[in-house]
């Protein structure tokens, strides 16, 4: 083998190891991109008085996310992600659908995740599960004038709203993809099991599961 032959062969041996990502033990993640947080809803009925079977759904809300990951060992992680407040409009169904905005509320979700990694800490692209809690803190309840009217509230005397917050247990599916030796992107679907009570100052309430499902796109960078 001549000498330009050995030249070429080192230079083809650290590119590939410069696309390695080495998520060992000791190893710090920051990530940064976007979430979209779909409420997968079941909703009870309000109760009286009101019009039977008056149901709420709720939509859903994008916001720029992140997330700071500390790798354990080799294999397993502890992740905590990070995100805007998300802002989250409420609408009649059942009995109301079609009546429009009932509502907007704010909710700030504050998870801690345990993730196993699979493959070896080189590999270029990594696919793990995660599992953790999640502390769903709602705020900022809004009620609309459509609202007031459904429940019987009036302008002097207009019907407020409120949703307590809660613990729920989450579950994620995800994976990255080194982009080279210290940047990647990361891709991750997670699902809690969460439901909650709305209040009205009417005296109703309305219990509902939200279940939501998250998708987050992001790109890392390890150290």
């Amino acid at each position: 083998m001549n000498n330009t032959a050995k030249i070429l062969l080192i230079a083809v041996a650290a590119t590939c190891a410069a696309g390695a990502q080495a998520q060992s033990a000791g190893t710090w993640m920051v990530l940064g991109g976007v979430t979209n947080i779909t409420p997968n809803v079941s909703s009870g009925d309000l109760t009286a008085p009101t019009f039977p079977h008056t149901q709420a759904v709720v939509d859903g809300s994008t916001r720029l996310s992140g997330d700071v990951t500390y790798m354990v060992n080799d294999h397993l992680s502890v992740d905590l992600p990070l995100a805007l407040p998300f802002k989250h409009n409420i609408s009649g169904d059942g009995a109301i659908a079609g009546v429009g905005k009932l509502g907007d509320v704010k909710v700030l979700p504050i998870t801690l995740l345990g993730q196993w990694r699979f493959m070896e800490p080189n590999a270029k692209f990594r696919p793990y599960l995660g599992a953790g809690l999640t502390y769903a803190k709602f705020y900022g309840a809004r009620a609309t004038s459509t609202l007031s009217a459904i429940t019987g509230g009036l302008p002097s005397n207009p019907t407020t709203l409120s949703i307590e917050s809660k613990w729920a247990p989450t579950f994620q599916l995800g994976a990255t993809l080194a982009l080279n030796e210290r940047w990647f992107a990361d891709v991750s679907y997670s699902y809690t099991l969460l439901k909650t009570r709305a209040s009205l100052s009417t005296g109703q309430t309305l219990d509902i599961k939200l279940n939501p499902s998250a998708i987050s796109l992001a790109i890392g960078y390890k150290f």
